[in-house]
C-alpha cells in the first residue's frame, strides 16, 4: 500500500470534497416547504429532511470522535455545542444520528430548510477547521479499532465525505421524483 500523501495534499483534497457538500444541500432544499421536505416517495422512504439531517449528524458525530481520538477538541458535537439540538427540538436523544431508525422515527425528523442548511454548514465549517489542523502523521493514526483492519483517520474521513455525497445525492433524487409527481 502506498504511503499516505503529504498532509497538505490530503487536506486540500478533503477540504475540496467537503466544501462541495453545502452546495449539494442548498440544491436539495432550495425553495422547498417543510411539507415538501417530509413527503415520501413511498410510505417508508427516507425524506429529504431526514437525509440532510442524517448526513450532518453522521458527519458531526464521526468527525468529533476522530478529533477526540487524536486528543483534540472537547469531544462535544456541533449539535449540542452550538445549540442545534434545542433549535431542532426533535424527539430524539442528543447522540442520535439516524442510523437504524424505523419509518416512524424518520417521519419525526421535521425541520425547515433554513435550519437544516445552518446545521449542515456549521458541521462542515467544524470539519474544515479540523482538517486544517492535521499533519501527515495524523492521517495514519488509527481512530477505530472495531474493524479489521483498524480504520485510519484518512480512511474515516474519506468514508464520511463519500457517505455525505451519497445521501445528498439521494436527497436530490427524492426532490426530483417529488417534483415530477
Amino acid at each position: 500500500m502506498p504511503d499516505t500523501p503529504n498532509a497538505a495534499s490530503a487536506t486540500a483534497v478533503l477540504v475540496e470534497g467537503f466544501n462541495r457538500t453545502p452546495d449539494l444541500v442548498q440544491r436539495a432544499l432550495d425553495g422547498l416547504s417543510e411539507e415538501d421536505l417530509t413527503r415520501r416517495v413511498d410510505p417508508d422512504a427516507n425524506t429529504i429532511a431526514w437525509l440532510v439531517w442524517h448526513t450532518a449528524r453522521m458527519q458531526d458525530g464521526q468527525v468529533t470522535r476522530a478529533e477526540h481520538s487524536l486528543g483534540r477538541g472537547e469531544g462535544e458535537q456541533v449539535w449540542t455545542a452550538k445549540g442545534f439540538a434545542g433549535r431542532f427540538n426533535l424527539p430524539v436523544g442528543d447522540r442520535e444520528v439516524g442510523y437504524g431508525m424505523d419509518s416512524d422515527q424518520v417521519a419525526a425528523i421535521v425541520a425547515p430548510a433554513e435550519l437544516l442548511t445552518a446545521y449542515h454548514r456549521a458541521v462542515n465549517d467544524h470539519t474544515v477547521e479540523f482538517l486544517d489542523g492535521l499533519d501527515a502523521a495524523d492521517y495514519d493514526r488509527v481512530v477505530d479499532e472495531h474493524w479489521d483492519p483498524p480504520v485510519t483517520l484518512l480512511a474515516r474521513l474519506v468514508s464520511i465525505e463519500q457517505d455525505a455525497v451519497q445521501h445528498l445525492g439521494q436527497a436530490a433524487y427524492v426532490r426530483g421524483v417529488l417534483q415530477r409527481t
